[in-house]
């Protein structure tokens, strides 16, 4: 499936064009209706149906991504491994999946679910607004990684203390620690105690 930046129209075998929509959802993550993706990130917001996953490799350490310069939204910050928003209709574990895969060439070894966690975050740089009903993913990653430049500018795998260092030092999504912090428990699950995670 080839990929478009999130503000460009997809363009369908017959000449016309869609445009890329996301599906609303209410408090309980109960879909409600659907909606252009850039016109959902405008203030105030809709809250909308979203995923981000979190890869760890055999030594427990977190797959970080920077965000390509090119990314309408955040570009150049760093991130987790990887988020998105489902198709209206896609099954958010599928999203999670086809999306890593399409941006850093990899699918995971093992990726389970971890939870849901809500939260509304403004980007001061953009103006836009992360409203969001956010699936959360946890998982391993044992192949190479084959990023897409388009999407991503580059990767690092780093320990608990090495993020906490990264994170003190460079600028990452405003919704990084949120949607890390609510996935902390499957993380330890996953990584065990050792992983200080």
């Amino acid at each position: 499936m080839p990929i478009t930046p999130a503000t460009a129209p997809n363009s369908s075998p017959n000449g016309t064009t869609q445009q890329i929509l996301l599906e609303l959802v209410d408090e309980t993550g109960r879909t409600i209706g659907t909606a252009e993706k850039l016109s959902a990130h405008q203030a105030p917001g809709q809250l909308h149906r979203a995923f981000s996953v979190f890869l760890f490799d055999e030594r427990g350490r977190l797959l970080l991504q920077r965000r390509a310069l090119g990314k309408y939204h955040s570009p150049g910050v760093w991130s987790n491994t990887c988020c998105g928003h489902p198709y209206p209709g896609e099954a958010p574990f599928t999203a999670a999946a086809r999306r890593t895969h399409e941006e850093l060439g990899v699918s995971p070894s093992l990726l389970a679910e971890a939870g849901t966690v809500r939260y509304n975050h403004p980007d001061p740089a953009s103006g836009l607004v992360e409203q969001e009903f956010n699936h959360l993913f946890v998982g391993l990653v044992q192949s190479p990684l084959r990023p897409d430049p388009e999407e991503v500018g580059e990767t690092v795998f780093v320990t608990a203390a090495e993020l906490a260092e990264r994170h003190a030092r460079d600028t990452f999504s405003a919704w990084f620690m949120t949607v890390l912090d609510a996935a902390r428990p499957a993380v330890r699950e996953l990584t065990g105690p050792a992983g200080g995670w």
